[in-house]
């Protein structure tokens, strides 16, 4: 009797890097790249004439990621560069992010849709602020696995004693977050030791390299079985001699799946009917799931625009004009109490008054500072807003694609604050809302 052996289909991981500046994140990204074969010749002769011109001896892998010109000249990442690459086991999206503080803006946009987040640690330097708050963003964001990769280690004689008191402090603080899992590995960018190939100057540690565990760690992302979520983004009306009747409501599946004669309802109105047809790609199908770009007919005529989410009947999550959140501040300028934004969620953007601000989450200890009337740049706290229209949000522990919004300048666009709908790590005491202000009332 024979047996054959199927080699499973290749999943993809999408996962970013953090930590604080100089702590080695390009060049661990550079090594991943150049010791798993995933750059080409050209790319890394580029690299080695780039690094010849400025005096040193060999490659300067961070130069594979770092391509602005500012980036090169000043030795830093400063915007979040997107590197796609594969191995026999597995395809990756990564997201190297910088460490600046100025900078965290760009972290939460390279773990918002991450699955895993690497955050590096010098193994000179330890847990600094920055570690804690990107251990923080990482739970805020609830990326449901941290690979604390303690860099460096050539510089402190590949002690085990240094990796080991570094890790059990960032594992405890990580684990008093609610951050689900975390990976401890010692590592050297530089030389190469535990990135790809085992190290052989740290016998003592037997886990597994950096991207052993990348390529072996569970992909718990599919969306497929989530809250079916919809936001139209455009509604298709030719009007052509071919298609006189034809009317479309199109967009990318946020989560779930939709079949053609299912009950749905579009929120915020309440309105219900049944989906006649699915077009993807110009072709119509019975069913369509997370991701995909579709035109969803209805068997009835309901007013819908731009903006609105096709729901499940039996799934609709509730309409609200009161929101509370955890947000991480980005801008430059203050979010205060009764300040007056637009909120954007989805593909819908309403105004709304920030009602009150209960804590800030102070990063040291893990405390809530009450009632701080602001947040300032890259504060993380708990907000409470107002919208001037009902919104349909889910939880963000539900759905990080629908719990998700942003509050934006309504002077000049600028992107405010980046926030997560329901409780998170902080759970700050209950607090009244503050009084109604002139202009802005809802």
């Amino acid at each position: 009797m024979s047996t054959t052996t199927e080699l499973p289909e290749t999943t993809l991981l999408r996962f970013a890097t953090a930590g604080s500046v100089d702590d080695g994140k390009s060049t661990l990204v550079g090594r991943l790249l150049h010791d798993s074969k995933s750059i080409l010749t050209d790319q890394l002769e580029a690299v080695e004439r780039a690094s010849a011109s400025r005096g040193q001896e060999g490659p300067d892998l961070a130069l594979l990621t770092d391509g602005l010109r500012a980036e090169r000249e000043q030795g830093i990442t400063i915007d979040v560069a997107y590197r796609y690459f594969a191995t026999p086991r597995r395809r990756f999206i990564l997201a190297d992010t910088p460490g600046h503080v100025q900078y965290t803006r760009n972290m939460v946009t390279g773990a918002s849709t991450a699955e895993l987040t690497v955050i590096l640690i010098d193994a000179r330097n330890g847990v600094v602020e920055q570690t804690r708050r990107h251990a923080a963003l990482a739970a805020l964001l609830r990326v449901p696995h941290v690979v604390l990769a303690v860099n460096k280690m050539d510089l402190v004689d590949y002690r085990e004693s240094v990796f080991a008191a570094i890790a059990e402090e960032f594992t405890a603080y990580a684990l008093e977050l609610g951050v689900p899992e975390v990976t401890a590995i010692p590592i050297s960018a530089l030389a190469g030791d535990n990135v790809v190939e085992p190290s052989a100057h740290m016998d003592w540690y037997g886990g597994p390299t950096v991207l052993e565990h990348l390529e072996t760690v569970p992909v718990t992302h599919d969306l497929s079985h989530c809250h079916a979520r919809l936001p139209v983004q455009y509604v298709i009306r030719p009007q052509t001699a071919e298609h006189p009747d034809y009317r479309g409501y199109a967009g990318q599946i946020a989560a779930g799946s939709f079949r053609v004669g299912e009950q749905i309802t579009v929120l915020p109105s309440g309105r219900s009917t049944k989906i006649a047809g699915i077009d993807l790609l110009g072709e119509p199908v019975d069913v369509a799931w997370t991701t995909q770009s579709v035109t969803v007919l209805l068997e009835d005529d309901i007013d819908i625009s731009r903006g609105d989410l096709i729901v499940p009947s039996k799934d609709a999550p509730p309409t609200t004009q009161d929101i509370e959140a955890t947000v991480c501040h980005v801008a430059d300028a203050a979010l205060t109490v009764g300040h007056r934004v637009l909120l954007k969620h989805g593909t819908r953007t309403v105004k709304a008054i920030v009602k009150d601000i209960p804590s800030r989450l102070t990063l040291d200890d893990l405390s809530l500072h009450p009632h701080p009337g602001q947040l300032v740049a890259n504060d993380i706290g708990r907000v409470k807003i107002r919208t001037a229209e009902p919104l349909p949000v889910d939880s963000y522990a539900d759905s990080r694609r629908t719990g998700s919004f942003i509050l934006i300048d309504p002077s000049d666009g600028t992107t405010l604050t980046a926030g997560m709908v329901g409780q998170s790590f902080a759970s700050p005491e209950p607090v009244k809302d503050a009084s109604d202000d002139d202009g802005w009332d809802f």
